[in-house]
């Protein structure tokens, strides 16, 4: 039989526990713990999991998890691999409950996600309520600083340090300016987001632009389409404009996005309408974006190839190469000539693709007066 507890907040001890060790053949608990007796087994996940798994039926166990057995604990993981009716979970008090508690502040209106020991700033959480709860790790800060570039100005951070030890802080940081803690002491975020969403699908007008370098509306929401967004992949916006493709991607897909745009009068229009859109985990390159490929590390799972010239056409097998599996790359194309240069690329690098001709007219006006709009070729790749 094995008996799961939280030990609750503050220091790794048995202090909180309010239950019977004599009971237990064993106690099993994290190396960080500072309680020892013979009976006492301070273990590693891996080698926790496997002691418990080889003797849960010869044996009455008690597994001790820091916080919540049911708040990302490896005591669910553990849980999820016993028969039902050879295991028991006793709850404590998680570091978010605790938090907030002390600020007063409803669980449904604060989404939480982990950066402890993981990479995945999560979009699908990460300021879509009112308040963001995180798990963090001595990494976590730099990544927020990232992710959150664009809206530091319209978020307060209060930081749980240290939850329930004697020395414990609760208070609002700036972890854009001097940050003073050591990191290696456990610690929460807890974000509180001042400003409203804005509608995630957008008119151009609401974009800041340079004149006519703007994918219209229309055609914007047919390539995001066509590039078969899901949330938290990563898109490079190749000669990106105004931004607004990209934008629009995290609005409604909830994407992660890096511009590439050469020009820098551009470039200053998508620093403000990433700004003005409250845009998340995103950042811009400028310069010629066929230079600046092999500086990124991370390969995309979508590429939407907007502008960027011959140069950048002549990338395209590249582009492919870095395209993860399964992932999609959409080239937009409005002169015969660049559309030519495409398809000879990719069919002498036998490189599969389709191609979409779109022709929009729009009529505007009490007179109804006609605006076509320039013909678009789509040339979608599927890896």
């Amino acid at each position: 039989m094995v008996t799961i507890i939280g030990n609750g907040m503050g220091k790794y001890d048995f202090s909180n526990l309010d239950i019977s060790f004599c009971e237990f053949d064993k106690i099993v608990c994290d190396k960080n713990f500072i309680d020892s007796g013979s009976n006492v087994l301070k273990l590693g996940f891996k080698d926790a999991k496997e002691y418990i798994l080889d003797h849960f039926d010869d044996e009455n166990i008690l597994y001790v998890v820091s916080g919540s057995p049911l708040f990302y604990s490896a005591g669910i993981l553990i849980a999820n691999k016993l028969p039902k009716n050879s295991v028991k979970i006793i709850d404590n008090e998680s570091s978010k409950k605790y938090l907030l508690k002390k600020l007063f502040i409803s669980e449904q209106s604060c989404g939480v996600f982990s950066l402890h020991g993981r990479t995945l700033v999560d979009l699908e959480v990460l300021l879509v309520q009112k308040y963001t709860f995180i798990l963090c790790d001595d990494k976590t800060i730099d990544r927020l600083k990232e992710a959150l570039s664009f809206v530091k100005d319209q978020i307060k951070i209060t930081i749980g340090y240290k939850l329930g030890y004697e020395d414990e802080e609760i208070k609002e940081i700036d972890i854009f300016d001097d940050f003073s803690f050591d990191l290696t002491f456990p610690y929460v975020l807890l974000i509180d987001r001042e400003y409203e969403h804005k509608s995630p699908i957008c008119d151009d007008l609401e974009f800041e632009t340079q004149r006519g370098m703007i994918t219209k509306k229309y055609k914007r929401h047919l390539s995001l389409q066509n590039l078969d967004l899901l949330p938290n992949q990563l898109l490079w916006d190749i000669g990106a404009g105004s931004g607004s493709c990209g934008i629009e991607a995290f609005k409604r897909y909830r994407v992660s996005t890096v511009f590439f745009e050469k020009n820098p009068l551009r470039s200053d229009f998508i620093l403000k309408n990433l700004h003005n859109h409250h845009v998340l985990n995103t950042k811009l390159l400028i310069g010629e974006a066929q230079n600046l490929f092999e500086t990124l590390s991370d390969d995309p799972e979508r590429i939407f190839v907007g502008g960027g010239g011959v140069k950048v056409i002549e990338k395209l097998p590249y582009l492919y190469e870095r395209l993860k599996e399964s992932g999609v790359m959409l080239i937009n194309a409005i002169t015969l000539s660049h559309l030519s240069k495409m398809i000879e690329i990719l069919n002498s690098n036998s490189i599969k693709y389709e191609v979409h001709s779109i022709s929009l007219t729009t009529y505007k006006g009490k007179l109804d007066l006609v605006e076509p709009e320039r013909q678009l070729f789509q040339i979608k790749v599927t890896k």
